[in-house]
Formats: C-alpha cells, structure tokens, sequence
C-alpha cells in the first residue's frame, strides 16, 4: 500500500468565510467543491503534504520558540510560503488572520504564528533547513 494524498479535514461554523480565507487569501486552488441539502464542503489543493507528528514536550517547544507560551490546540497547520514571510503574514492578517507572535528565527526556519478566522492557528515557515 501507497498514500497516495494527504487531506486535513477542518469542521467549521463559518464555512463561507474559511473558504474566502484559504481559497481567496492563501490563494489554494479548488479541486472539488459541493452543496447538498446534508451539507456543503470544499477540497482546496496546497502543493505538498505531510503528516507531523510530535509529542506534547515538543509542541511545547514549538509554542515556546514561536508565541512565548504554550497556546495550540492538537491541531495545527505549517505553510511553506517560501520567500518574505513579512510579506505573507501580512496578506493573511489583512484577510482576517490573526497574528499571535511576531516572526521569530527558529532553528529550523524563520517562523510566524497566526490564527485563522475559524480559531485554527497555523504556522507560516519560509524553508525548513531540517531536511534541505
């Protein structure tokens, strides 16, 4: 057996809203989109995707090195935006994000946290030297 794809699914009450935020803002393509009477969902494509997965010491150093504090939830997402991080944090704050640290230098990557306007927090990296 082969994953072919990675999906995280995120349940929303404002779902209109989300899809303006990722779709409109993060600028994610739509790969499927449905409304029916037992509901209404959208499959947004975002490149590449993996699976991290850390226990709750390390997610307490993650928070600490970007926010000062423990603050995420089990769930959180990462989004490589590459180059200018600045520049991303600030098309996303101006689409409703919500900034909860300044950038910081981790030792992986230069790092943002935000929240999205469903309470989701995600994180913006330029690159991750781990692997590179």
């Amino acid at each position: 057996m082969k994953i072919k794809e990675l999906r995280i699914i995120l349940t929303v009450d404002n779902l209109e809203e989300i899809i303006k935020y990722y779709r409109d803002v993060a600028g994610l393509k739509t790969s499927k989109e449905w409304h029916d009477p037992e509901g209404n969902g959208i499959i947004l494509e975002a490149g590449k995707a993996s699976l991290e997965l850390i226990d709750k010491a390390h997610a307490d150093r993650i928070d600490e090195i970007e926010v000062g504090k423990r603050v995420a939830g089990p769930v959180r997402l990462a989004l490589n935006i590459g180059e200018n991080i600045e520049d991303a944090a600030r098309i996303f704050i101006n689409g409703g994000a919500i900034k909860l640290a300044d950038v910081k230098q981790a030792p992986w990557s230069k790092v943002m946290r935000l929240e999205d306007p469903s309470g989701m927090q995600f994180t913006l990296f330029e690159t991750s030297t781990l692997f590179d």
